[in-house]
């Protein structure tokens, strides 16, 4: 099995909380910004997905938390996409620093949601697959 798609990130002391760690909220701020960065990576922008009529929603998601971290720390934030049968898919986040120490876990469901209709799209990975250039980026 190949490595997850990850992305690096240095915690900014803006960031922490008065304890010095990381708030929880920008855990959040992460984890979206590594599911974002995998999409860009996968060819997919998000004008793309609002001219299709499309947006990604979160259902649902799950933290964690495993160790601290404090300002100055290098993550990667890694993100893989769990396909199955029906209208969301399982997202599975990790953010471990560079000594290899996992400081949180995230995991996710969500969707492609059509704008239009407000409702959760029937085959999500589908409408991605039209507009990736990578399509293994989005999984197997």
């Amino acid at each position: 099995m190949s490595e997850p798609f990850s992305v690096p990130v240095t915690v900014r002391g803006y960031e922490t909380d008065t304890q010095g760690h990381l708030n929880q909220s920008v855990y959040l701020n992460y984890a979206e910004h590594a599911r974002w960065s995998l999409l860009r990576a996968a060819g997919i922008r998000q004008t793309d997905l609002v001219a299709r009529g499309v947006g990604p929603v979160a259902l649902e998601t799950t933290i964690r938390f495993r160790r601290e971290l404090l300002a100055g720390d290098e993550v990667e934030v890694t993100c893989a996409f769990e396909w199955g049968e029906g209208k969301t898919c399982r997202i599975r986040q990790v953010i471990r620093k560079t000594d290899g120490t996992v400081a949180a876990e995230v995991e996710g469901v969500g969707g492609l949601m059509d704008l239009e209709a407000r409702k959760l799209v029937a085959d999500p990975r589908r409408r991605l697959e039209e507009l990736t250039t990578r399509p293994a980026l989005l999984g197997p």
